[in-house]
């Protein structure tokens, strides 16, 4: 079932009407569909499809060249090919796609790459002198640690010049997620429990049978012996971070409660704020775990304070849930879970949904139609406790030339008059620029108390179905 990514392929069809070779490169976290897309794409086109083999004790270059030369065999109907280096592997796949139009489609690249430290810049000179002579050749480099995609292809000055079109495919948006459901009559209340655990990753939609409700959906996937999120973030975090995986779980199990600085992080791990450390945050955030927010200041100018976001619903869900009780999942006790049960049930359901809208920000413009054009910054703000300002922290605030959208998320059963006192407070702390305008949002799943709206406060009124 291909649902969605109607952009992307846009992108990729139009790089098909070119007249000259070209490279893609293709990231993402893993089960985010990369590999479906591009294959989606190499439908109707001679497509030759190569993956690395996943990391393993005691894999050698020579099991990924051996691995290598079985696909090429397997795709051009001939013998099993040995190859000796990646020299000899990439330059006889070039000669036996010297002609015609085709897309070769390298896939997982940094684990096929793992064990030559060379392999780059060997395929830049096979590139150069071979593949690119065809002009209706087009290379797709695909995988799932995308900080070894940015060192080695999209930063490397070996490659400069030499990528045409880079995709950074994201979490499908709500719109799209929402079709995973079909046709039948399901609440927004229903979806969105189980968007909260699953985000907009296209694998984990897949496990949704629509004729059974949230409950029965999330427990089956989480709280059920070999559920598939049961298992599902050793799997990631084994195959991008290697030996180093503990330390980047580390991290995301500090920021499983909310957004903190790099001075917050080091200091609830208990380590030195390093350039090391510094580029494991990057590289959470390339692997499409992390996002950085930054504050926006009165002027219209980014200042270099920013926050880092666990983005990732599944993440949060697994660590507060799931790794907890993993031992007793595994013995059966959770099979009749009460979800609503579980402890902070609704602080952590509203963080997640939280972090669905702010995965969803094109839809929040569309619905409070505001160009693109015209907005200078959207993101979570916060501001610290100085001497001119007191501390303040609003859920997501969209600045336009002249109108400030101050937006409150929230998650309740019932959600009571009381918000507006809340937002108002915000309001009051911030600087705001005298030829502003200030517009309330409330951006919500649950029932409203029957005076928010004859109050007249807020500018917008979004519920979640609306998203969807």
């Amino acid at each position: 079932m291909f649902v969605g990514r109607e952009e992307e392929l846009a992108q990729l069809k139009e790089f098909k009407k070119r007249k000259v070779a070209g490279i893609i490169v293709c990231c993402g976290r893993r089960r985010i569909g990369k590999s479906t897309l591009i294959e989606h794409f190499g439908e109707h086109t001679r497509f030759l499809e190569f993956y690395g083999l996943a990391p393993r004790e005691q894999l050698t270059n020579k099991d990924q060249l051996d691995h290598f030369g079985e696909l090429m065999g397997l795709k051009f109907n001939i013998p099993a090919m040995k190859f000796d280096n990646w020299n000899q592997a990439l330059t006889t796949l070039a000669g036996l796609t010297s002609e015609g139009r085709v897309i070769i489609f390298l896939d997982e690249i940094s684990w096929m790459a793992g064990r030559d430290q060379d392999f780059a810049a060997k395929l830049k000179g096979v590139w150069d002198t071979k593949f690119k002579k065809n002009n209706e050749l087009i290379l797709v480099l695909c995988g799932s640690v995308s900080s070894w995609i940015q060192e080695n292809i999209l930063n490397d000055k070996g490659f400069m010049g030499r990528v045409s079109l880079t995709i950074n495919l994201e979490e499908m948006p709500l719109y799209d997620a929402n079709k995973f459901w079909g046709n039948r009559t399901i609440s927004s209340y229903e979806k969105f429990k189980i968007l909260c655990v699953t985000g907009g990753v296209p694998r984990y939609l897949e496990e949704i049978q629509p004729e059974q409700t949230a409950e029965q959906n999330i427990k089956r996937m989480c709280f059920s012996k070999g559920g598939i999120l049961v298992e599902e973030f050793d799997k990631i975090f084994g195959d991008i971070f290697g030996r180093r995986a503990e330390d980047y779980k580390k991290i995301v199990q500090v920021l499983s409660h909310g957004s903190l600085d790099q001075t917050e992080i080091c200091e609830r791990l208990g380590v030195a704020q390093t350039g090391g450390f510094s580029k494991m945050l990057t590289v959470l955030q390339q692997s499409g775990f992390l996002a950085r927010d930054y504050v926006w200041n009165g002027n219209l100018k980014r200042i270099k304070l920013y926050k880092y976001r666990l983005k990732d619903n599944y993440l949060r869900f697994y660590i507060n849930y799931i790794e907890p009780k993993k031992q007793l999942i595994e013995q059966g006790v959770y099979s009749d879970l009460h979800l609503e049960e579980l402890p902070e049930w609704l602080t952590v359901m509203g963080l997640q949904f939280e972090n669905l809208v702010l995965n969803n920000l094109s839809a929040i413009q569309r619905t409070l139609q505001i160009s693109p054009t015209s907005v200078l910054s959207i993101s979570p703000y916060f501001q610290h406790k100085t001497q001119r300002t007191e501390a303040c922290q609003i859920d997501l605030l969209i600045q336009t030339r002249h109108t400030l959208y101050v937006c409150e998320i929230k998650f309740r059963k019932q959600i009571p008059l009381s918000v507006i006192d809340e937002v108002k407070e915000k309001i009051r702390k911030i600087k705001i620029p005298k030829t502003t305008s200030v517009r309330p949002v409330l951006i919500y799943e649950g029932e409203l108390s029957g005076n928010i709206r004859s109050e007249n406060f807020f500018s917008h009124l979004i519920p979640f179905e609306d998203l969807l």
